[in-house]
């Protein structure tokens, strides 16, 4: 038997073919890193002239609006409404240049009458997340509205939801097939020709592959609110395709296809070559035979090209999401590469190791302890990034407790607390491991059936095991009953070997206590992702601290309150129950009951009332309800201007020189 001491022209090749197509790749990526401008994560609105809320003599002849960063704006992303709906702007969106932040402004048709004008907008910022928000002004004197102003918030709805399960399916592939390919080259080498683990890797591609294509196509509707049906629409697309977003995620489907070349050489010549450097020589040879450089120079290559390609991959979302903006966006990038890297070299090994140890015959105790170190030094380099991607995107202890972003990050630090330690049991079954013996097993069954009819060992013309075969003057009856026969032999060597395997108490329960890293692993990628599409507390806080609301409330929903009275005359005490249907800004309907303290309606000759918001000067709105029947009064269309914290006042008139007035605040969204 004659060995080849170089590797296949082909796969010298293939593994060429790779390394230039992921430098050649990167290096465009990297042009494009390069020309990421800073900006502060996350857009927020920190001023408008006329501001939120005030009331103006005179008509402006534009709006002006300022944000902490340049945003994405199109053709509607400003909208000035009148009282009753119409445009009251001229649709030209100009950019005014900087002054403490980024501003922009519209111009407003001549002669607008008196009244309350709502100003809705939207764009995407910087980390291609998508921002929204509406506020009120007045001219002359607040009035009512009809503008209705949308529930949902940008990004949500089912495009939203789609939208982040497929950011979720895209990390996670990413970090089977980044982390799976390192594990075969760092750990275990013999894996590359185990069937179960190419599949894992595989369906990781796939996985990365097919979540960024989504993205892609559902990004014009999930940054427009947009439904299901606009990601048919290829002027949409055209848009998205010319946005730092959309350069991201067709240069990671770039990557992605030499991705696939990796994959094909990892488990194509690699896996031939690692199989035949196991079954040439056994002991010293087997590390010093003559095909030993051939394999070394093939391992490496896999490794520069996979190492490459897996940092261009994650520069992809280094490139469109928090890394790329706010301060020191410069380290930020590179420090967001090694974090992500790390992850997936630490929670894809994972996968990979519980695929091993579930799927597989057998793995070597070496492998495992060779992933324990990989695993050591990738939460050495994740405390060391996480520590400074806290710092740049929390920025203070109340921005930790205090937003949703630091409560998040929160989770993260204790989901990945729990996962060390369950990893350090996991390296304590590590250390009582013994190197299996495949051809042995408990009273010798593990060794039936193991020799040349084993899985995996072929012989003959064809690879067909066993001899027998068609064409070679076997007549097709025996060669039918003897390939029956060798498969039988190979499943009950199969059944075999797994229950030697099962048997091995070490092994038991270091599959258990992988099995749940795994599942923490899980959640600790879930919470990762909903992190990159949370407002960061730095932005959040400085939001908070203009005083200007980012994006409108949530509907409220019906309100009911309760106001006891007492207006001093005789049969003056009573009770006025009032509510307020949905309790949202906009048109609302009021219904407002009086009655006796024994509960019988109190037909009062007299009842107004009233609403101000005193956070914004706004008011009081009087309203003078109708008189539907004894002690019932209502209004068909009360209109509020804004949500907020609203100043309900009640007064009830029950004789001639009898009245009080009593109120109560509530929250209106």
């Amino acid at each position: 038997m004659t060995t080849t001491t170089t590797a296949p022209r082909p796969v010298r090749r293939a593994v060429r073919l790779l390394l230039a197509a992921a430098v050649l790749l990167s290096a465009a990526l990297g042009t494009l890193l390069a020309g990421a401008a800073p900006a502060a994560a996350h857009a927020a609105l920190l001023a408008s002239d006329p501001a939120d809320g005030a009331v103006v003599a005179t008509a402006p002849a534009e709006v002006t609006l300022t944000f902490s960063e340049k945003i994405a704006v199109g053709d509607d992303s400003i909208r000035v409404l009148e009282p009753s709906g119409k445009r009251a702007d001229t649709d030209e969106i100009r950019e005014l240049g900087t002054d403490g932040g980024v501003v922009y402004g519209v111009t407003l048709h001549p002669g607008l009458p008196d009244g309350t004008y709502t100003v809705a907008w939207q764009g995407v910022s910087a980390d291609s997340h998508p921002v929204a928000g509406a506020f009120t002004f007045s001219i002359g004197a607040p009035s009512q509205t009809t503008v209705a102003l949308p529930a949902q918030e940008a990004g949500g709805g089912l495009v939203g939801t789609l939208y982040d399960l497929a950011r979720y399916a895209a990390y996670a592939g990413f970090t089977v097939l980044a982390g799976g390919g390192a594990f075969v080259l760092l750990c275990w080498r013999r894996g590359a020709a185990e069937r179960p683990v190419q599949r894992l890797v595989v369906r990781g591609w796939i996985t990365a592959t097919a979540a960024t294509l989504v993205m892609l196509l559902l990004r014009a509707p999930y940054t427009g609110g947009g439904g299901l049906a606009d990601v048919f629409d290829l002027a949409a697309l055209g848009d998205v395709l010319d946005t730092k977003t959309g350069a991201a995620l067709v240069s990671r489907l770039l990557l992605l296809g030499a991705a696939a070349l990796f994959v094909a050489v990892l488990f194509g010549a690699y896996a031939r070559a690692s199989a035949e450097g196991a079954d040439g020589a056994q002991g010293p040879a087997a590390q010093d035979g003559p095909g030993t450089d051939a394999r070394r120079d093939l391992t490496f290559g896999l490794a520069m090209g996979g190492g490459v390609l897996a940092a261009g991959i994650a520069g992809t979302w280094a490139l469109s999401e928090h890394a790329s903006t706010g301060i020191q966006p410069g380290v930020a990038m590179p420090v967001d590469v090694l974090h992500l890297l790390a992850v997936a070299a630490w929670l894809g090994g994972l996968a990979a190791l519980l695929t091993a140890l579930y799927r597989t015959p057998s793995i070597e105790r070496e492998a495992v302890r060779r992933f324990s170190t990989v695993a050591f030094a990738s939460v050495a380099v994740l405390a060391a990034t996480g520590l400074y991607q806290s710092w740049r995107q929390v920025g203070s202890w109340s921005a930790l407790t205090g937003t949703r972003y630091g409560q998040l990050l929160l989770v993260k630090v204790a989901l990945v607390a729990v996962l060390v330690a369950v990893a350090w049991f996991s390296r304590r079954w590590t250390q009582r491991l013994t190197d299996p013996r495949p051809d042995t097993g408990a009273k010798g069954t593990a060794g039936k059936g193991a020799g040349k009819g084993s899985p995996g060992k072929t012989s003959g013309k064809g690879g067909r095991s066993g001899g027998a075969a068609a064409g070679d003057g076997t007549p097709p009856a025996e060669a039918r009953r003897a390939a029956q026969l060798e498969r039988q032999r190979a499943a009950v060597a199969a059944a075999a070997r797994k229950r030697v395997r099962d048997a091995d108490a070490e092994r038991s329960g270091l599959r258990r206590s992988v099995l749940v890293e795994a599942g923490v692993a899980a959640v600790l990628l879930a919470v990762t992702t909903a992190l990159t599409s949370t407002e960061p507390g730095r932005t959040q806080e400085a939001a908070a601290a203009s005083g200007v609301q980012a994006a409108p409330a949530a509907p409220a929903g019906p309100t009911e309150v309760e106001l006891p009275f007492d207006t001093g005359g005789e049969g003056g005490e009573g009770t006025v129950r009032l509510t307020l249907d949905p309790a949202r800004a906009g048109s609302n309907e009021m219904h407002v009951w009086a009655v006796t303290p024994d509960g019988k309606p109190l037909d009062a000759p007299e009842l107004k009332v009233s609403f101000t918001l005193k956070a914004k000067e706004i008011g009081p709105l009087p309203i003078t309800p109708d008189r539907l029947s004894a002690g019932h009064w209502s209004a068909g269309s009360v209109q509020i201007p804004m949500p907020g914290d609203w100043q309900i006042k009640v007064t009830v008139r029950t004789s001639d020189i009898d009245q009080t007035t009593v109120d109560e605040t509530i929250e209106i969204g």
